[in-house]
């Protein structure tokens, strides 16, 4: 089968690989769509990050690059193992893609246990392939009334879901949110359902017509039309936001959301950093606010598929490019690196199937 391989820092090559053979506790599942993360890129630029480089291998999977890329997927099942028995095929899935050690699943804090990285960046496989085998455990049915390439939303939705979890806002607080990326418009999105008003500061023309158009956003400020700190005070009769939210890894917006948010506020930080930032810790510390850092998910599959089933939140809006694996690079990695204004999620699909849908 085709593959999405991983072998150092701007080198990934789409390769014949062996088709994944389950076993029996694993699902195998037929790839619909996989999404482009911020985290993929950050892994091209700047990587080897989270993914195992060569002569280290990763302490749970064993593997190394060159890896399988790929962790926001969906797809169907095609067989189940003999032990196997909460699912079937023919049933559409998603995948919470950790890579753990097994006697931490379902613990507490499992997210935070050591060793912990993902499938399409640790080993395990990866959604920028036709297939793959996954443990039943990570494995998360869906409604059929949830289209599959919505569905390949719902692992960077549950981002969002747990850094609004961790920011523990809500009902009636503002939140101000950094960047109107995909993170950034699930966060504002999660945030909305939950009952909070929405600021979102963005550059880009194309991202802030998306806030807009889908609602996400209750207010858009753009940082080279006016001051957003100022906007922020005005908005909230001088108080500040009572939350913000980093989803760019830009120092500069770091820096704002101190500025910005309350005292005694909260900011999560949602982005993974390619760089140290020069952050203005002046801020934080006069006035007492929480930095807090939040990775991936923890519970948060199952809300996040009932937001999206539900219609709380919408995901097709986001969706603005749908690729061919080979794609990926040329198209998908170039768009996201010299023209990420013109896009919100690059959907790609490993067997060229749903292109013209």
């Amino acid at each position: 089968m085709r593959a999405a391989r991983f072998y150092d820092q701007q080198d990934i090559r789409i390769e014949d690989i062996d088709r994944p053979i389950p076993g029996p506790d694993d699902v195998l599942i037929d790839i619909a769509w996989c999404g482009i993360c911020g985290t993929d890129i950050h892994e091209y630029q700047d990587g080897p990050i989270f993914i195992p480089p060569k002569g280290s291998p990763h302490p749970v999977t064993g593997e190394e690059a060159p890896i399988t890329l790929g962790h926001e997927f969906s797809g169907t099942i095609s067989e189940v193992g003999d032990n196997v028995t909460s699912l079937k095929a023919g049933q559409n899935v998603v995948v919470e893609p950790y890579v753990i050690h097994k006697e931490y699943w379902g613990k507490d804090n499992y997210h935070l246990t050591p060793d912990q990285n993902f499938i399409g960046l640790a080993g395990g496989g990866g959604g920028l392939a036709e297939q793959i085998a996954v443990d039943q455990h990570w494995v998360h049915p869906i409604p059929d009334s949830l289209p599959l390439d919505e569905a390949a939303l719902i692992e960077p939705l549950a981002v969002a879901y747990h850094a609004v979890e961790r920011s523990e806002a809500k009902a009636g607080d503002v939140a101000l949110i950094g960047g109107a990326g995909p993170i950034g418009l699930l966060t504002a999105a999660v945030a909305k359902a939950q009952g909070l008003t929405t600021i979102m500061s963005e550059l880009s023309k194309k991202r802030i017509e998306t806030a807009q158009e889908t609602g996400v956003a209750d207010h858009v400020v753009n940082p080279k039309e006016v001051d957003v700190v100022e906007e922020v005070l005005k908005l909230t009769d001088g108080k500040g936001a009572d939350v913000g939210f980093e989803a760019t890894s830009v120092d500069v917006v770091l820096n704002t959301l101190f500025a910005a948010v309350k005292k005694a506020g909260v900011i999560v930080n949602e982005s993974i950093w390619g760089h140290k930032p020069a952050a203005n810790l002046a801020d934080l510390v006069t006035k007492e606010q929480d930095l807090r850092g939040t990775i991936g998910y923890y519970n948060s599959h199952a809300p996040s598929i009932e937001l999206a089933s539900s219609g709380k939140v919408d995901l097709k809006p986001f969706i603005t490019h749908k690729i061919a694996l080979d794609e990926l690079v040329n198209t998908g990695f170039d768009t996201l690196i010299h023209h990420n204004d013109t896009a919100v999620k690059i959907l790609v699909s490993p067997t060229g199937k749903g292109l013209n849908s």
